[in-house]
């Protein structure tokens, strides 16, 4: 059996199914592979098929700051690794626009879970990739990386919403859109680093058997979430423990 398919009998072992919306954090490291990344991402694509949708986070915080207030739609490369990077110049691939936390996205729901997003003004409000992923029974894939870095949560948090979220003062950007048209405009960030770190992973100790698959895809450790679940009960834990998702710096 050849590494596409290999990948895709995991993949459909571990719940992805064709037509899916697939939100996919991801190692490419950990996958254990010589394949380069683009035939990762073409099979992830042929696993949800024509009908589905992969998302990828095309984050854009490490590189877009008060030094350098400007995000180009074009130009401005994804800061969380090589599979999100690469992702964004594969062909028919359209990405949300967004300053620090733009997603891009390819398949049937691309242009309806991205288009929006140039409309909020924090970084996963309700018009982000993110937010609407539940909206369309989308699932998030955390491939070879853990639970940890599941920028969905940042959405539960700005949802419920979690005091610490957001800084109150916002930062002026200069966008710069796909056809090279510019627009000035303020966004607030996240200031979650000021009470403690982030502890994401305990988003598995809510989710039950049918909303949370944990298996191996290749060589890695992969997790298959249910976004809608995961938003509702991250919400509740959030409003019955406001710190639920943090370890709080000691005094």
């Amino acid at each position: 059996m050849n590494t596409r398919d290999q990948m895709i009998r995991d993949l459909r072992a571990l719940g992805v199914q064709p037509g899916d919306a697939l939100l996919m954090h991801s190692s490419m490291k950990s996958l254990g592979v010589t394949e380069t990344p683009a035939y990762i991402l073409d099979t992830v694509q042929l696993a949800v098929g024509d009908a589905g949708t992969l998302l990828l986070p095309a984050l854009s915080y490490a590189t877009v700051n008060k030094q350098n207030p400007v995000w180009s739609y074009n130009d401005t490369p994804a800061c969380v690794g090589l599979l999100p990077e690469t992702f964004r110049h594969l062909p028919d691939v359209v990405r949300s626009v967004h300053p620090t936390h733009s997603v891009c996205a390819r398949g049937a729901l691309a242009d309806t879970l991205t288009k929006d997003h140039r409309d909020d003004r924090t970084p996963v409000g309700e018009r982000s990739p993110f937010r609407k992923l539940p909206g369309v029974g989308g699932k998030i894939l955390m491939l070879g990386c853990g639970m940890g870095p599941m920028t969905f949560m940042h959405g539960v948090e700005e949802a419920a919403p979690a005091m610490y979220v957001l800084l109150p003062d916002p930062w002026h950007y200069t966008m710069i859109e796909r056809d090279g048209s510019r627009y000035e405009v303020d966004h607030h960030r996240h200031g979650i680093n000021r009470y403690g770190a982030q502890r994401y992973a305990r988003a598995e100790s809510l989710l039950d058997a049918s909303e949370l698959h944990r298996g191996r895809v290749l060589g890695a450790e992969a997790y298959l979430i249910d976004s809608h679940a995961l938003l509702k009960k991250g919400c509740d834990a959030i409003r019955r423990d406001p710190y639920f998702f943090l370890e709080l710096h000691r005094s």
